[in-house]
């Protein structure tokens, strides 16, 4: 439903002449009248009085929303009004109002009324929008700017004037760059927040992410020559290079959804220390932070690095390989087989193999990739091959993930070395080193270092983790299920949530299904415990976040953890504790029930390649009703409106 269906020409008034906010509101309740909303008036105007009597329906910023689902409503209804002058309406910041709607709505309607008010409160957040509506000369032409704003297609007047404070800077004062491992809510959930503080107090602004589909919004030269103060809120490395001799504040992607107002505050008054790229840094390369950064900050972002570039892999041939075996597992008895031939599970039919080949290939580059640009994070481009050589090696010789990590880790840190020992040659051979020195030297080394220092004994160590997980006694199986699913709640997408994932993933590809089948299940948890909070506990949450249901549902089968944050970022002593809770149930229940995962990602979707799909249903929906519960009874009640 359109605002301007509910609007009527006779319930709108232009530059009307009321005296005070009692007779402001009977104003109002006249012009609804006269649009035909009401049976009652009366008792339409004891309604709204009472709901202005609870709290006062002044936005601030010039607007008042005077509303009520009243008995005496015939049906809903709109009424507007501008004092372009203004009067005392006891708003919340204390301006006069300048702009009016009421909102009718029939008793025992569904909230409509407040959904027309929340559509209401989005568009007027405009300054010029509004400054254009109280600036309107007639009514047709009041209806065409709601018409033009709700259609995407308004554009404010030639020298309209805005409350608002404006940037008069002739260059973008901020820039930002967001990223987050995954890309996928982090990434763009900092950015919209670094946007909203930075435009509320009139800075304009630009930010550059860094999620999934690449960079987007890409910061130019220019822009970051003319730029007051850089932002970059990022728990992997990005191109920093370019900020050579600018103030960049630095820090982690959750600062950029919690703390944007201190972030803008210290890129503009110039306290953030100058960024010095590294000797042999170019400007597309990822730089390695602040000289400030701890240790384990600058080892985390390392890390993350190596992940983020390689999950596209495990996530698209983990799946391929899942499909394989349910392929296998329809079409043949393994009973019936010989040995020899069970050991070909995934590739005994045609189509079985297909999919096995194609998600073999990608799986394969898990090492190779995790380590080549945790390298790359240390020591830049010249780490690349070192770590993708190391990496592979650790396939070859049985280290797998662990020693897949130490050798990204090694291999920057012996390329780094390299830069050094070599900076005493002649600068006619400075162009050779990059293409001969640093591979040639980094190789050599990283492949020693690898088959006779960290191959035999991590191979050792994953030989004894194996034995140890698969005869694990089964209450010890159960706590490593609780913890597991637990970090993936405590900071959902953060170092804990990481950190539990990413060993799912490395016993996954030494052939232990338990822990990542855990690891999912708790990540899947939290969004969908707030969803089901916000249905049954509706008391206990605004009416935005009641509507965030659908969405957390979504996210929640998707195993996308992060829906919750908005939620954990606003309340964190109740959110965390409950989702971590039914997060760590889910993850108990899913080694009780033995459920094994061949996929790493999937969530509902691959659910058909899960040992035991019915357990992991019922361990992820206990655990989301658990946790959902325990939200619902520790959260203090939330206003309505």
């Amino acid at each position: 439903m359109r605002v301007t269906d509910l609007l009527k020409k006779a319930s709108i008034e232009l530059g009307a002449k009321v005296k005070d906010k009692p007779d402001a509101i009977a104003h109002l309740v006249d012009l609804m009248e006269k649009g035909g909303n009401l049976k009652d008036k009366a008792q339409y105007l004891k309604d709204v009085q009472a709901r202005e009597a609870s709290g006062t329906t002044g936005l601030g910023d010039g607007i008042a929303t005077p509303h009520a689902k009243s008995a005496g409503v015939k049906e809903a209804g709109l009424a507007a009004m501008t004092i372009p002058e203004g009067i005392d309406f006891q708003s919340m910041d204390g301006n006069p109002a300048r702009l009016f709607f009421a909102i009718a709505a029939p008793d025992g309607s569904n909230d409509e009324h407040l959904m027309i008010l929340s559509k209401l409160a989005t568009m007027v957040m405009d300054p010029d929008f509004k400054e254009a509506l109280i600036a309107a000369k007639s009514k047709e032409e009041f209806l065409k700017i709601i018409d033009d704003k709700e259609d995407g297609k308004f554009q404010a007047p030639a020298g309209a004037a805005s409350n608002a404070p404006v940037s008069t800077a002739d260059h973008i004062q901020i820039l930002a760059v967001t990223a987050c491992p995954t890309g996928i809510a982090h990434t763009f959930m900092a950015a919209e927040s670094l946007e909203q503080h930075a435009k509320k107090r009139g800075i304009s602004i630009k930010v550059e992410t860094n999620g999934s589909g690449g960079a987007k919004n890409v910061l130019t030269a220019e822009e970051i020559a003319k730029a007051d103060g850089i932002i970059v809120a990022a728990d992997k490395n990005v191109a920093m290079a370019r900020f050579d001799g600018k103030k960049v504040v630095i820090t982690k992607v959750a600062d950029g959804i919690n703390k944007a107002d201190e972030l803008i505050d210290r890129a503009m008054d110039g306290s953030a220390p100058v960024y010095h790229a590294k000797a042999g840094e170019s400007a597309g390369d990822a730089g390695g932070g602040g000289e400030n950064e701890s240790v384990g900050r600058q080892v985390y972002k390392h890390l993350m690095n190596g992940v983020s570039h390689m999950l596209p892999f495990v996530i698209g041939g983990g799946i391929l390989i899942a499909i394989s075996f349910l392929i296998d597992g329809a079409s043949v008895d393994l009973n019936s087989l010989p040995a020899e031939e069970r050991g070909k599970f995934g590739s005994i039919t045609p189509a079985a193999a297909v999919f096995m080949g194609i998600g073999g290939a990608s799986f394969g580059f898990m090492l190779p990739v995790l380590a080549g640009f945790i390298a790359m994070s240390i020591a830049d481009r010249p780490g690349l091959a070192a770590g993708f050589v190391g990496g592979a090696l650790s396939a070859a010789n049985g280290s797998g993930f662990l020693g897949a990590l130490l050798a990204g880790f090694i291999a920057g840190f012996l390329v780094n070395f390299l830069k050094k020992a070599l900076s005493a040659l002649p600068a006619s051979l400075e162009g050779t080193k990059p293409i001969l020195f640093y591979p040639l030297l980094g190789i050599l080394g990283i492949g020693l270092i690898c088959n006779f220092v960290i191959g035999p004994p991590v191979a050792g160590v994953n030989e004894w983790l194996k034995d140890t997980l698969g005869h694990m006694d089964p209450s010890a199986k159960l706590m490593m299920g609780a913890v597991i699913g637990g970090m993936m709640a405590i900071d959902m997408g953060g170092p804990l949530n990481k950190a539990a994932y990413v060993t799912g993933v490395g016993l996954l590809a030494d052939g232990n299904y338990y822990v990542i089948a855990a690891a999912m299940a708790g990540g899947m948890v939290p969004p969908l415990a707030i969803a089901l909070s916000t249905i049954f506990f509706k008391s206990k949450f605004t009416l935005n976040e009641q509507k965030t249901a659908p969405t957390n549902i979504i996210m929640g089968f998707s195993f996308i953890t992060e829906g919750a944050i908005p939620f954990a970022a606003g309340d964190p002593l109740h959110v965390i504790p409950a989702c971590a809770i039914g997060s760590a149930i889910a993850g108990a229940l899913v080694m009780m029930f033995d459920c094994t995962l061949m996929a790493p990602h999937g969530g509902i979707f691959v659910v058909p390649t899960i040992g035991n799909p019915g357990g992991y249903l019922v361990a992820i929906a206990v655990g989301a009703v658990v946790g959902g519960a325990i939200l619902g009874i520790i959260r203090k009640p939330r206003p309505q409106e």
